[in-house]
């Protein structure tokens, strides 16, 4: 069976250090191209990985031609209104999270892949990566949860931190840890305790927020998420409480770029099936959707 064909739209530090390796050592994928919003950094990064750069909307309509699926790794509203013309170019996708920041750009995105009848991969880190996703799906095949609180705690912009690269990021610093890590949280809750049905939303600093939801399963869980934790208090964490006992969330989760192998894995396996993945752009649009409706409530 032939590679299947994959442009990547981005040059930024995660299409650099994570999308782009996995992309060119992935074995059943050829990465077509590299596309970015500055043509020098696109000219670099295919250099790196020996492919095609591509810049502007002549370069977009081409990668679009030259590649079976494209990957992402652009803020999510610029990412949307992409992967819709990609989708109606005939393109599956491997999208990054959230698809969009608001619902009508990831259902955007959702109608225009149900259009094209193509397949589609969010990548979310906690369902792919090779020490959590045998976990999650054991915790959700033994149901009976009552409760579970997941916490999200960056230090990407407390004061004193190291200068990372994704701090550059000003949809990051706009939008916050709700829209950046909450996805991240909601995409294990929701596989173990149910769609969410209520949202309650509070924000205690400029960027700590806390969510209250209840599930359809008839558990409650509890989300606290923030870019911006003291360093000495940042972390990650979430655990289940039920009739089976206590489960948490295991700490080694594996690095990167094996993770976002998987979830090409994922797309080329739905690709392959015609069968939807449980991380597909419809379950980006309800993280969308709930995110939408947790900003709204702390915006009255």
């Amino acid at each position: 069976m032939s590679k299947l064909r994959i442009g990547l739209l981005g040059t930024g530090p995660w299409a650099e250090r994570t999308h782009a390796p996995a992309l060119a050592a992935h074995p059943g994928l050829e990465l077509s191209g590299v596309w970015g919003r500055r043509p020098e950094a696109a000219a670099a990064l295919a250099a790196a990985h020996d492919t095609t750069a591509h810049a502007g909307e002549v370069g977009l309509d081409a990668l679009f031609a030259e590649s079976d699926a494209v990957a992402f790794a652009l803020p999510p509203d610029i990412q949307a209104p992409l992967a819709a013309r990609a989708a109606a170019a005939g393109c599956h996708l491997l999208l990054d999270k959230p698809v969009a920041t608001t619902v009508a750009g990831a259902r955007e995105v959702a109608d225009a892949v149900a259009a094209g009848g193509v397949a589609s991969v969010v990548f979310c880190t906690l369902r792919f990566a090779a020490g959590t996703v045998g976990w999650l799906g054991e915790q959700s095949a033994k149901g009976g949860w009552f409760t579970a609180h997941a916490y999200w705690l960056g230090a990407l912009y407390s004061p004193g931190s190291e200068t990372s690269p994704y701090a550059d990021s000003p949809w990051r610093r706009e939008k916050g840890g709700l829209w950046d890590v909450g996805p991240h949280a909601l995409s294990v809750l929701i596989p173990v305790l149910g769609d969410v049905t209520e949202v309650t939303a509070v924000r205690t600093e400029p960027d700590l927020t806390h969510l209250v939801l209840r599930h359809v399963s008839g558990a409650a869980s509890s989300v606290a998420v923030s870019l911006s934790a003291p360093k000495a208090g940042a972390g990650t964490g979430i655990e289940l409480r039920g009739r089976h006992g206590t489960a948490t969330l295991p700490e080694k989760w594996g690095d990167p770029v094996t993770s976002f192998g998987a979830a090409a894995d994922a797309l080329l396996e739905s690709v392959r099936t015609g069968r939807p993945h449980a991380c597909d752009v419809r379950f980006g649009l309800r993280l969308t959707e709930i995110l939408a409706e947790a900003e709204q409530r702390l915006n009255v």
